[in-house]
């Protein structure tokens, strides 16, 4: 069994995790009233996180592309192997809406957006109007069905584990 670099592994498993967590802040978020002690923190830390998991996923897509990945298992029927390769890059191009967005969102005011305090991302454009509320239905939507693509992803390693009996679910373990 040929697994995934531990690279590759602890990028997976670091981009999932900041998913859920962002996922679960921004569900947090929605409800917080403006006297709420937690109104500015709350998307201060989102944004941030959100810009690092966007680094993240920059530094895994080019170590998919400097680094030797193990191939679809000889079990995989051609099916199975064209749905993983198409879901994969659902996922990338749904972080990536989600990352455009939530930039959109954080400089909708024409400042910049910090990163944890230790440097500014700039507002590289004039804001267009009511980008605040077009690009935060972007970044809804592409939020849900991100969450909705990763159960997906989910069930479907499970189910290479617990149905097929391969190694697909171990070799990212």
């Amino acid at each position: 069994m040929q697994k995934y670099s531990i690279t590759m592994r602890l990028l997976h498993w670091s981009t999932a995790l900041l998913v859920f967590g962002l996922f679960g802040v921004g569900l947090w978020m929605r409800n917080l009233g403006y006297y709420d002690p937690l109104y500015q923190v709350l998307p201060y830390w989102h944004k941030s996180v959100g810009f690092l998991l966007a680094g993240l996923v920059a530094v895994r897509l080019l170590s998919r592309w400097w680094l030797a990945q193990p191939g679809p298992l000889a079990s995989h029927q051609p099916w199975e192997r064209r749905l993983a390769h198409a879901m994969h890059w659902l996922l990338y191009g749904l972080l990536l809406g989600l990352f455009a967005s939530g930039y959109l969102i954080a400089t909708a005011d024409n400042r910049p957006a910090s990163f944890f305090g230790w440097f500014d991302i700039p507002a590289l454009f004039t804001a267009f109007e009511n980008q605040e509320d077009v690009a935060g239905l972007v970044h809804e939507v592409c939020a849900w069905s991100l969450i909705g693509l990763v159960a997906l992803h989910a069930l479907a390693a499970l189910k290479h584990h617990w149905l097929d009996r391969d190694h697909t679910l171990k070799r990212m373990l």
